[in-house]
């Protein structure tokens, strides 16, 4: 599925806490913790805990989350399907971005070892 002008707006101008909640609660539904939501968050983007509460306070967008972000180099590694795209072939920087964060979730609760969610192999 191809995403659309409308769809890449949309995606960046949703602020990110108002998703981050629920990135929480699908985590530790499945019996993950926070504190391992937030190192996968520090992985994709480089926020510490404390970066990461001022953005949520800031209530920055995704737009602007991802563009003080310093993204890891291994974040291309991220691929499959995640909201009915394939993270490969969105083109929009900022959607794909917030695609690998959507992905990196999913497998957290899903229950993948730490070590494959961070790309260590």
């Amino acid at each position: 599925m191809k995403t659309t002008p409308e769809h890449n707006e949309r995606v960046a101008k949703m602020k990110f806490s108002s998703v981050y909640p629920h990135y929480i609660s699908k985590v530790e539904k499945k019996g993950r913790t926070k504190e391992e939501l937030h190192q996968v968050i520090e992985w994709l983007t480089g926020f510490n805990d404390k970066i990461l509460e001022e953005l949520i306070e800031e209530q920055v967008t995704f737009e602007t989350f991802f563009n003080r972000a310093k993204l890891n180099p291994n974040a291309p590694l991220i691929k499959g399907v995640i909201c009915g795209y394939r993270i490969e072939e969105i083109e929009n920087p900022i959607t794909k971005q917030t695609r690998y964060l959507d992905k990196l979730v999913d497998e957290l609760a899903r229950g993948r070892k730490m070590e494959k969610i961070l790309r260590a192999e």
